[in-house]
């Protein structure tokens, strides 16, 4: 444990002390430029693309509309500010030796305008503006919540086609693969499923995300349940996509990746406005994956279509439509699991080949996943607004066969497999937002007040799990095919009940100075669940609150921050073993954390440090005798890094560190009270650098980074662990402004490791992808 912690001190170090000399020799200048730009309704400018021509100096606008070179050397320059969409403008300035020009510039487009658009060139994977995070407009120094942005342009250098991969450059955080063939990750000592697109409720627990329509990754820290509920949010935090929105000007791009195992995969974006006036504008994105698996049976092919359509019916009235159509036919990986007498500690006991299923590939999984999002945006005032949201999310399981393995010692198993399907899970959610501005005296408020509207309907069926043999897998065994399946299933119908929750949330951010600021939230969820065949409905009430406060110690640079926050899952009554009914209370987790954030040297340098305590007071538990209890307790604590640097053009840093320690404090079983909670990796590191070329050979870039994920236990018990791991990665890509290639070598060290859930995953394998630009 020591030599870890060593380990990450001096490595943290090292990127430190990386970024303070590259920024020293960055401000060794001759002159200066600096500035602002403001759209033509008189509003910071944030994301505008500025180059300074025949030089290497390139940014973007900061959320407040500056921008600075330094280090410039004297002479004649043209300042080039570009928007897609929009006409290029350019202006001639001389830059003198220890002088600094200062500019105070104007895009001829409104704030509204600016927000919807997409940035030409490359963003800054420094920035960590959304809207999603608070349902308002709220920085990130303002915000007293840890959370992470990853942005496509990243996963464009990691040449990512999978979110598994994508997720992991976000501190703390590790991907899952549950066996029932969705995603998921782990945080802060908890798991969570990616439930959360463009603020509303999805779901992907049995269809998994392809990455071909998401724009960027947002994963808030800490129980979230004020603000997105105990549907959407774990305890651990909230993963959030945001999808990508149609611009007003015509562009495509059609991309190509092989790879591996078989690996083709072809994804188009095309986006064009329908009409002169830019008022109706159309994108699509579409993904085609085909793939084998690593082992010697397995396969996974999906299919994505995605359009979307904005319409801006008015200068205040603004519709947007998208809708995703998700296609899966896949092969689910083999959940294993251990007897107590096997002897066997870690999936590195078995006997197994690395390579090798039990299970042939006829045994697979078809489902489908329809998403449809409708929002009116609608300008009441110059500063309050309304927003209607409504979305449906189903996910369709028309069959998955999924195996399981039994092991009573580490060349012995019996092989299981069921059949899940057809299953159906609807989600259907309406919410009203209305954001505003006011003040009280010298105080600022920016306030939000929603309510929400969920109905949850599911139908299931297939057939029950059983045992087909038991083999010694040191022999020449033969994969299990699905007619011998079909032969032994017994067909069942599970009856589910509807369930539908009304929700109101209210948050009020107060500025009691320009640096000095609290949020006051508070959610109410009226939860009721029908009754079904004989089972009883139910109904409760859950009361959310949250409170943070932040004190800009330098302002817009940096912050401290303090949090209390909740989150709560609903909980059905029990039937006890004497027949009597126990009702329980939600199950609520308390967060309590503290820390700091940066966002500085013109925001080159974003980062943040943190600790937190969230504690459960109220789980619940069994007795010997069969009867529950709700008075279990559970601790998770530890602390969050990440830093996010731009030292110098060309040059990207993302670091992170996780160190969580969660406990079972209070059991039903005294044996296991102290021990660590499963699936609770106790420290993890994320690292990836890149540098692009910016005069000889521009765009030609270099990646390479790592992940270390530390063991975790599989059992309460903590006798049965997954192995440490550290998973090297690299890649070379060449971007210009009409093509990209990439090329990308995955696990490089050929390290044999699992998630949670015991899934192996793949050796050392390559991508390559080309991308052409129109």
């Amino acid at each position: 444990m020591n030599y870890i912690k060593l380990k990450t001190s001096r490595f943290l170090f090292s990127i430190s002390f990386l970024f303070l000399f590259f920024s020293a020799f960055a401000q060794q200048n001759n002159g200066k430029i600096k500035g602002i730009i403001t759209t033509s309704d008189g509003d910071a400018a944030a994301g505008v693309n500025i180059i300074l021509k025949n030089s290497k100096y390139g940014t973007t606008t900061n959320d407040d509309g500056t921008f600075e070179f330094n280090r410039v050397k004297a002479g004649n320059y043209i300042l080039q500010i570009s928007l897609t969409g929009y006409e290029t403008s350019e202006k001639e300035l001389i830059v003198t030796e220890n002088e600094t020009n200062t500019l105070s510039l104007q895009l001829k487009v409104s704030n509204k305008e600016l927000q919807e658009v997409v940035i030409s060139g490359k963003k800054s994977i420094t920035s960590k503006k959304t809207d999603y995070v608070a349902r308002m407009p709220l920085k990130n120094l303002e915000n007293p919540q840890v959370y992470s942005v990853i942005h496509k342009e990243l996963l464009q250098e990691q040449v990512a086609v999978d979110i598994r991969s994508a997720v992991q450059n976000s501190p703390g955080v590790v991907s899952i693969s549950y066996p029932s063939g969705g995603v998921g990750v782990i945080f802060r000592g908890f798991s969570t499923g990616i439930n959360a697109r463009n603020g509303m409720e999805t779901a992907s627990g049995r269809s998994s995300v392809d990455l071909g329509n998401v724009e960027r990754i947002e994963i808030m820290k800490g129980p979230s349940g004020t603000l997105f509920g105990s549907s959407v949010s774990s305890f651990g935090g909230v993963v959030n996509l945001v999808t990508k929105k149609p611009f007003e000007t015509t562009a495509a791009e059609i991309s190509y990746t092989a790879g591996s195992y078989n690996l083709n995969r072809l994804t188009a974006d095309v986006n064009t406005p329908l009409n002169k006036d830019k008022t109706v504008l159309f994108r699509i994105n579409m993904a085609v994956n085909r793939e084998k698996s690593f082992l010697n049976y397995g396969f996974n092919n999906t299919l994505l279509f995605a359009p979307s359509l904005t319409y801006k019916a008015s200068e205040k009235l603004t519709f947007n439509f998208d809708a995703e159509l998700y296609n899966v036919n896949n092969t689910r990986r083999t959940y294993n699991t251990y007897a107590t007498t096997s002897g066997i500690t870690n999936p590195n006991d078995l006997k197994i080949d690395y390579r090798k299923s039990m299970f042939h590939d006829d045994n697979d999984a078809k489902s489908t996943a329809t998403k449809v999002f409708a929002q009116a945006e609608y300008e009441i005032s110059e500063n309050w607004k309304s927003t209607t949201v409504f979305s449906f999310v189903g996910e369709d399981v028309e069959r998955s066969y999924q195996s399981y393995a039994v092991w009573s010692s580490p060349t012995q198993v019996a092989r299981r497999v069921g059949l899940w399907g057809p299953i159906y899970n609807n989600y259907t959610n309406i919410q009203e937002n209305i954001n505003g501005k006011f003040n009280t005296g010298n105080i600022k408020h920016k306030f939000l007040a929603g309510v929400n509207y969920r109905l949850y309907s599911s139908a299931f069926s297939g057939g029950t799990t059983f045992t087909l043999d038991n083999i010694d897998v040191t022999t020449n065994f033969a994969p299990i095919r699905r007619k011998a399946v079909d032969a032994g299933l017994v067909l069942t119908t599970s009856p589910i009940a509807d369930q539908k929750t009304f929700s109101i949330y209210a948050c009020d951010v107060v500025n009691f100075t320009d640096r000095l600021s609290a949020m006051l939230s508070l959610r109410l969820d009226n939860f009721d669940r029908e009754k079904v065949g004989t089972v009883e409905g139910y109904h409760q009430t859950a009361l959310a609150p949250k409170l943070g406060l932040v004190y800009e110690l330098v302002k817009d640079q940096v912050s401290v921050f303090g949090n209390y926050m909740n989150g709560f899952q609903n909980m059905q009554p029990v039937t006890q073993p004497d027949a009597t009914q126990l009702v329980l209370d939600p199950i609520y987790a308390v967060q309590y954390e503290g820390g700091i954030k940066a966002e500085a040297f013109h925001k080159k340098l974003t980062g943040s440090v943190s600790y937190y305590n969230i504690t459960i007071d109220n789980a619940t538990r069994l007795t010997s005798a069969g009867f529950t209890i709700q008075d279990g307790k559970q601790v998770s604590k530890g602390f969050d890094f990440e830093l996010i640097a731009n030292p110098i053009n060309g040059l990207n840093i993302v670091a992170g560190y996780g160190y969580n320690d969660n406990r079972i404090v209070r059991a039903s079983d005294a044996t296991i009270e102290g021990n660590k909670a499963t699936g609770s990796p106790e420290n993890v590191v994320n690292f990836w650098t890149s540098y692009t070329f910016q005069n000889k050979l521009k765009g030609l870039g270099i990646g390479a980074g790592a992940n270390y994920v530390d063991k975790n236990y599989f059992t309460a018990d903590n006798t049965f662990y997954m192995p440490s791991y550290t998973a090297y990665n690299a890649s070379v890509y060449y971007d210009q402004t009409s093509w990209r290639i990439g090329l990308k070598f995955n696990n490089i060290t050929n390290e044999r490791y699992w998630d949670f859930w015991g899934t192996s995953q793949a050796p050392t394998n390559i991508l390559a992808s080309l991308t052409l630009k129109f």
